[in-house]
């Protein structure tokens, strides 16, 4: 099992190589970038989609990756669509065998584009969904135990990226600082989260997050409906998800 400070090196290592993209660009097309560098893939794409899984927003390391990411979404099917609905990776390592029996239209089109191979990571934290990481590749083949490693963290990286960016926006026309009683407020609402989800404090803090990420909300509206019990964040825990062995 991987350490908490190992843990923390993964994740500031990924945000190093995530900070050394060109800053001109948009903060997932940076994502999207350090994830393609840094694991051998052919390119990346980030989709941020809506609780019944409509594309909201997608960023791709490149144009023509962002076509073939794109392109589940006008046929309906993909490793995008199933990761996002399964909660789980799709981990499709020869894309041909995938063009049998699950994604006839899809696969086909997106091995005409060169991808051969292509890894999808969900973003979400317990039940609250955001979307989908998917690492393409131009050749056949598993991703190694330490490229699968780095993939999660990036995931989790990007979770973060896209919670940090959502509290910016709903805070960019006020201090955004929260006073002595919001903070208390939050802080009781972490405790109550924190025994409803049998979870850490910190886990509790990222739940509140991500359920006010999914429904466009303030932090400090989520907890005062937690504190008033008129909102439990009830669900699965956010435990590490098996690893599939390379099955598309």
């Amino acid at each position: 099992m991987t350490s908490a400070n190992g843990e923390d090196d993964y994740r500031a290592t990924v945000r190093r190589l995530i900070d050394r993209q060109p800053q001109h660009l948009d903060l997932l097309q940076r994502v999207c970038r350090a994830v393609t560098e840094n694991l051998s893939a052919f390119g990346t794409g980030v989709c941020v989609m809506t609780a019944d899984g409509t594309l909201g927003v997608s960023a791709a390391s490149d144009e023509a990756i962002g076509r073939t990411e794109e392109l589940q979404f006008v046929l309906g099917e993909g490793p995008c669509i199933d990761a996002f609905a399964a909660r789980r990776p799709v981990l499709a390592a020869n894309l041909a065998d995938a063009a049998n029996y699950r994604w006839p239209v899809y696969a086909p089109a997106a091995h005409d584009n060169g991808v051969r191979a292509v890894f999808a990571f969900p973003l979400q934290v317990g039940a609250a969904r955001l979307g989908v990481m998917d690492i393409f590749r131009d050749r056949v083949g598993p991703l190694t135990d330490t490229e699968l490693r780095m993939a999660f963290t990036f995931a989790d990286v990007t979770v973060e990226v896209l919670l940090d960016t959502q509290e910016k926006n709903l805070t960019s026309n006020s201090t955004g600082l929260l006073d002595v009683g919001h903070r208390a407020e939050l802080f009781q609402a972490q405790g109550m989260v924190m025994m409803q989800l049998g979870v850490s404090i910190a886990e509790a803090l990222l739940r509140m997050r991500a359920y006010a990420y999914a429904e466009n909300r303030r932090l400090e509206d989520v907890a005062r409906d937690v504190v008033n019990r008129t909102l439990r964040l009830d669900g699965p825990k956010n435990e590490d998800p098996e690893l599939p062995k390379g099955t598309a």
